[in-house]
């Protein structure tokens, strides 16, 4: 079922609709069930609770990208790396199990945003616009948009120190107006990292399950397979050279 109004009737059984687990959604498996459980975000007030699980999964499970776009979240999870559709999948997936309704929207941004973490001849080859998304939740009787998890906090200091007081900065998986001060930090209002580069809009969907059987994922066939076998092993590899200055400084 696709969401496309938030109505006042009816309002407990949509925002139920937006706690339930999917398939991608798998909060209930055993290793975010123990997460869960060892983190005790369940116990925090609302505002700490969302805030906690933001801080999780944007600097616990650091920028980089996965074999698919639509893995389920205990799988991301085990990865320990995720970028915004698959950090964006466990997000949802903490949240729904801690009681937060949210839901997913999605869009496609264009490549130059990947400009940097893509190079040489698999930027050339990389569709001109990728599937993009952000997490939706109903925090105080709003929609609250989140995107600044998608960057881990590691990664995002030495990009800013590589590109000091960098203005409508784009590249390297950011796209912001100002990357000194991207709005990324949970203070209960929307947070972006990369809404500079939105260029299609797909609307807001309950799940990333309806979204990914409605629209698929950026690759398939034989593209899939470079990517999984090869691009993304370079896509890496370069995510994790932009960390290595901040090594070496400390």
């Amino acid at each position: 079922m696709r969401l496309t109004t938030f109505q006042s009737e009816g309002t407990r059984a949509i925002l139920t609709e937006l706690t339930r687990p999917t398939d991608l959604l798998d909060f209930q498996s055993p290793q975010l069930q123990q997460l869960i459980q060892d983190r005790g975000w369940q116990v925090l007030p609302e505002f700490e609770r969302i805030g906690a699980i933001y801080d999780f999964v944007r600097n616990e499970i650091k920028f980089g990208y996965n074999e698919s776009d639509s893995l389920p979240a205990s799988q991301v999870m085990a990865d320990g790396i995720g970028q915004c559709n698959t950090k964006g999948i466990l997000l949802m997936a903490l949240l729904r199990a801690n009681q937060i309704a949210c839901r997913f929207h999605g869009f496609t941004i264009d490549k130059r945003l990947q400009k940097g973490a893509i190079t040489g001849w698999a930027y050339v080859l990389a569709p001109r616009s990728i599937i993009h998304s952000w997490v939706e939740i109903w925090h105080k009787d709003r929609w609250i948009n989140l995107e600044g998890f998608i960057l881990d906090e590691d990664y995002l200091t030495a990009l800013q120190r590589k590109n000091p007081s960098a203005q409508n900065f784009v590249g390297f998986g950011a796209a912001v107006t100002d990357l000194s001060d991207p709005r990324v930090q949970w203070n209960g209002s929307d947070t972006y990292i990369q809404k500079e580069g939105i260029n299609a809009d797909f609307g807001i969907f309950n799940s990333p399950d309806d979204f990914y059987r409605k629209h698929g994922t950026n690759l398939s066939g034989l593209k899939k397979w470079v990517f999984e076998t090869v691009v993304r092993t370079q896509m890496n590899r370069n995510v994790e050279r932009i960390r290595i200055p901040k090594r070496i400084v400390e």
